[in-house]
Parts: C-alpha cells; structure tokens; sequence
C-alpha cells in the first residue's frame, strides 16, 4: 500500500511544478511576447489617413524629382566613341591583328566644347561588353598580397596570372593582368591641358587595401601581355589607376575614372586629343569611349533619379484624385455591417 501511494504522491507533487506541467504538455510558456498580448499600434486606415498619405508622398517626391532632373540636365558630357575610328582603315578588316601588333597606335581626336564646362573636369574611359562581374575574372586576386608584402606569396586564387618564370606576380590575377593601358593628353589652342590623376580612386582603398610596402614584381612579363604595365619603383597604395581598376565593376558597360581637368572649358573650344589606342576590347566586340564629363550636386549625369521620383510621386497624386473623388461621390460610414457579404446576401450559402 505504501508502495502504490508514494508514486501517486510525487505525481501530484510533480503537478505543482510548472515544469513539470509543461514536460507534460504541449502548452507554451506563458509570456506577454508568446501570447501576442503586448502594446501594439493597430491604426485603422479610414479614407482621409489614405488621402492624405499619398496626398504627402506626393508633395514630397515631386518637387525632389524635378529637383534631380535640373541638376542632371545642368552637367555637360561629352562622349566620344574611338575604338574604330582609331583603327586605320586598311585595317578596319582584321582590328584584333592591328591591335595585337606592335607598334605605335597613336591617334588624334578633335572634340568640341557645346557648353561651358567648369572646373574640375572629369575624364572617364567607358567600356561597353566588358564582364567584369564574371565569377572566375572576381575571384582571380588576392587582396591579401595587395596589403602587405609579407604576403607576397599568397597566390593561390590567382591562377593562370600567379607565377612568371618561376617567380610570383605582384600583383597577381586576370584584373591586374588586364588592367586599362589606353593614354589620353588634352591640348586647347596648341597649349596642354594638364590631367590630375591624384585622388581619382577611394580613399579607403588606397589606405586600407593596397599597402605602402608593396611593390610591383615580374608584373606583365610573360608571353602574353595583358594590359598596362606598372612603376616598379612606386607602391601599389599610390598607383592610382591600378587602383581604380581593381574595383570591379557591376555591369558589362561601366565608366572608370582617369583624371581631372582642372581648368574651365568655354563653349565653341576644340580640344584635341591625343589617344594612345593600346587595349585589346576588339577580340570580345567590345566598345571604347572617352566621356568629359562635369558634376552637380547629385552627382555625374543620370535622370533615372528624378524620373524614379516624378513617377511614384505622381502616382500618388493620381490615386489621391481617384480615392477623394471616390470618397466624395458615394461614401461609406467606417465600421458598417450591413456591407458584410453575409448582410448583402443572406442566402449566400
């Protein structure tokens, strides 16, 4: 007997143990948070809250728009497309052989300033078809032996560009290797405008990602040269255009920055330049262009921006419209059931 009632007597004590209860079932532990009992906001979207709402969508993205799309249109651009006119035309048959043959390959570009361009001018190089998004072209470096010369010999994502005649590349892989080798020099009235190629790059990569204490070696000395060649005498932290070209682009037609013109161009100017034609984008269909360009406020030229902004703000006008007319013509008592389905139509079973 006393055998049968200790057990029961342990259950019942173990009934009074909130853990035990829950060892024994399925229920949560009790808390405001599990139970969805604590303060929240439940706003009820009455027709004037919606109105209103657009109504200030409205108000704010319009004038932010038309904002945008002024400045976008104040920057002056020029382009210039230079990858075929540049090719002698007895050559234009066979452009991957002109191009991989050496030799000289200067050719001269005359542009004329539209508008006034004022200082500083930017100068890009855009290329057309160019992936440098592609998996294997990413991968291929090693940002490890970019910051430091101990790590020299860190290498191994940056094949087939990881050694030269038994010896290690710095720096290393396909995105050094193909690093952007046309040259430009701006001249106006027969006086030089001079190009400014410092600070063209960020600057947290030149102080963060490429070291002082890093030094070009046995770069572009293989059969089959890439690219521009690099100082052996000047550190990776302050070969800018290496830099620049390091950071990859997203899309397959992108602009990098090339230097700065820091004088004003006045309309009607004709400013020949001087090109040096040296990158290979023919074996690939791809596009050269030499972009002038100057700057606002937001930034280079781009009118996606203000139209973004033009078109979701109208939107919200039009649907203020629509809903305020709406509300005006035939409105509703907020909270009525005699609009539940089951009032509108009782044998709806």
């Amino acid at each position: 007997m006393s055998s049968s009632t200790a057990p029961s007597s342990s259950v019942a004590a173990g009934s009074a143990d909130p853990s035990g209860a829950r060892r024994n079932s399925k229920r949560p532990k009790y808390s405001r948070f599990t139970q969805q009992e604590l303060p929240a906001c439940k706003p009820i979207l009455t027709p004037r809250w919606v109105i209103s709402a657009f109504m200030l969508v409205s108000i704010v993205f319009i004038p932010i728009g038309v904002a945008s799309l002024f400045a976008s249109r104040d920057v002056v651009e020029i382009i210039d497309r230079y990858d075929t006119e540049c090719i002698p035309v007895d050559a234009r048959n066979d452009k991957v052989k002109y191009i991989q043959t050496p030799g000289n390959k200067t050719c001269t570009r005359n542009i004329t300033v539209t508008k006034q361009m004022k200082r500083p001018i930017y100068v890009y190089y855009q290329l057309d078809n160019f992936y440098q998004n592609h998996r294997r072209y990413v991968k291929s470096r090693s940002d490890s032996q970019l910051r430091s010369n101990s790590s020299a010999n860190a290498v191994s994502d940056c094949k087939p560009e990881d050694y030269s005649n038994g010896q290690v590349i710095v720096p290393c892989g396909l995105i050094a290797w193909s690093l952007f080798n046309d040259t430009y020099s701006f001249s106006r009235s027969g006086q030089q405008l001079a190009v400014n190629k410092r600070g063209i790059s960020w600057k947290s990569d030149r102080e963060h990602k490429f070291g002082k204490d890093v030094f070009p070696r046995n770069f572009q000395n293989g059969t089959l040269i890439g690219g521009a060649r690099l100082n052996e005498s000047i550190p990776l932290s302050e070969q800018e255009d290496l830099i620049v070209w390091m950071r990859t682009a997203a899309l397959p037609t992108f602009r990098k920055l090339y230097g700065k013109i820091e004088e004003d161009l006045q309309v009607n100017d004709v400013i020949q330049v001087t090109l040096g034609n040296n990158y290979n984008t023919y074996s690939f269909s791809g596009k050269k262009k030499l972009v002038l360009s100057t700057t606002s406020w937001l930034g280079g030229k781009n009118d996606f921006l203000g139209i973004a902004y033009l078109t979701v703000g109208g939107l919200c006008f039009f649907l203020a419209m629509v809903f305020t007319i709406v509300y005006l013509v035939k409105p509703r008592q907020l909270g009525d059931p005699s609009y539940l389905s089951w009032n509108r139509n009782p044998g709806w079973q």
